[in-house]
């Protein structure tokens, strides 16, 4: 077994280090592959910072940093390992400046510890893919506002208690959804600026002797601001996967409702909408079948994110202030999470190109009462009280003497006749502006 950094001499029972290493460590080194990169990126902006306070002599910080710099090409290029009997990322880079260099990579750990490390990595990892998650919402949204726009005049029968209530249209319902995105982005922004605080220099939770500069660092990584506080700093940890899961579920759960109405709206009962064969899938006896798992797998998967606030909440709240180890076990239950979200936009937006919309839905004769508020509100138009033409025309319903106005003037914003896309375009771009 590879000696750990925190060790001070050989382990006395290597029999019992390996059995405690393999529990505590778990399957932790894979994910820590994603923090690799940016393990690298806070080891530069750090030893700058150590070269800033006269820690690092200016050789010793062109040395290291010219090291690093190999470093972080080798994890661009799937070059770099974490090699077995290391247990984590931050060992393997100080292991190879120590392993190239020498003597000086020793040094770059001066005025941290892996807590604080750790959470920077983790909190440089997630600003990264808040970004790539916006990035993906992006895309999306502007899918759903062009098949708004484009089917705004085709109606879709509106539905309350999933029995047929009011005409609703295409152009709505795809707006909806647009919209719902908003909200959802409001909630990533919100995570975002929660994690975007640098908490490097803020040791194992209690700062040092160290003149650290940690203003520096903080603009060389490109945080908005510090975490000021150490201990705070260290409560962060658990926190940010927190807000960024809770921002996860809010967006997966606008998803997941998109998903449930493709899966209905696609059933031959209600036949509103269809999708080439090639991305549905048949059945092994019947020969009918055009099955749609894609959204069936995406339901679940976003039913799966919507749990994981939850999960860590369980994880972490029962913690009190400082460092404890369970926070590690956050990265297996949010990094896969990160990776299906990412998958499941990209999946709706090349799925959302091929949607096929079916016209004149409405002229079915099921549909007839879905009109009779129509008729209501022309009585009460013609001066007639609410209450005595809704009187009137349940009457008429219910002496099969209804004839449905198919004449619809909704006006007001958000309606059939008036989308708001506009509106709800500039509300999304306002959002995406406030993320730096």
């Amino acid at each position: 077994m590879a000696e750990k950094i925190w060790q001070k001499k050989a382990s006395d029972n290597a029999f019992h280090a390996k059995i405690v290493e393999k529990f505590t460590v778990g399957n932790d080194v894979q994910f820590d592959y994603a923090l690799a990169k940016y393990d690298v990126l806070g080891s530069l902006a750090h030893c700058e910072m150590l070269h800033s306070i006269h820690l690092l002599k200016t050789e010793e910080w062109l040395l290291i940093e010219t090291e690093l710099q190999k470093i972080l090409e080798e994890i661009k290029q799937n070059l770099f390992e974490i090699e077995p009997g290391i247990e984590d990322v931050h060992s393997q880079v100080e292991h190879l400046l120590i392993q190239r260099i020498g003597e000086v990579g020793k040094k770059i750990h001066s005025g941290r510890s892996r807590n604080d490390q750790v959470l920077t990595d983790l909190k440089l990892y997630l600003k990264a893919e808040i970004l790539e998650i916006k990035s993906l919402t992006e895309t999306v949204f502007s899918s759903l506002i062009q098949l708004s726009n484009q089917h705004k005049e085709v109606l879709l029968p509106g539905y309350t208690h999933l029995q047929i209530a009011m005409p609703s249209s295409f152009g709505l319902w795809f707006g909806a959804y647009a919209e719902s995105l908003v909200d959802d982005l409001e909630l990533l922004l919100a995570s975002y600026n929660i994690i975007n605080k640098n908490p490097l220099g803020s040791g194992a939770g209690y700062g040092t002797s160290f003149p650290l500069n940690r203003t520096l660092t903080t603009e060389l990584l490109g945080f908005e601001t510090l975490n000021v506080n150490s201990v705070h700093a260290q409560m962060t940890r658990g926190k940010s996967e927190k807000v960024m899961a809770m921002a996860m579920a809010g967006l997966a759960g606008t998803l997941g409702k998109l998903s449930y109405d493709m899966c209905l709206y696609l059933n031959q009962n209600f036949g509103f909408i269809s999708f080439p064969d090639s991305l549905t899938t048949g059945s092994s006896i019947m020969p009918h079948k055009k099955n749609p798992d894609v959204f069936e797998i995406m339901r679940a998967r976003c039913n799966r994110i919507q749990a994981l606030p939850n999960e860590l909440i369980l994880l972490t709240n029962n913690l009190p202030s400082g460092y404890h180890r369970d926070v590690q076990l956050s990265k297996e239950a949010l990094f896969p999470a990160i990776q299906s979200l990412k998958e499941c936009l990209d999946m709706l937006h090349f799925m959302l190109q091929h949607i096929e919309i079916k016209r004149d839905i409405v002229k079915g004769s099921k549909y007839n009462y879905m009109f009779s508020v129509e008729n209501v509100n022309q009585q009460v138009l013609n001066g007639v009280p609410f209450r005595d033409a809704y009187k009137n025309i349940g009457l008429a319903i219910e002496n099969k003497d209804f004839s449905p106005n198919y004449e619809i003037h909704h006006t007001h914003e958000g309606s059939i006749g008036n989308l708001g896309n506009e509106l709800i375009e500039k509300a999304f771009e306002k959002v995406v502006s406030k993320f730096n």
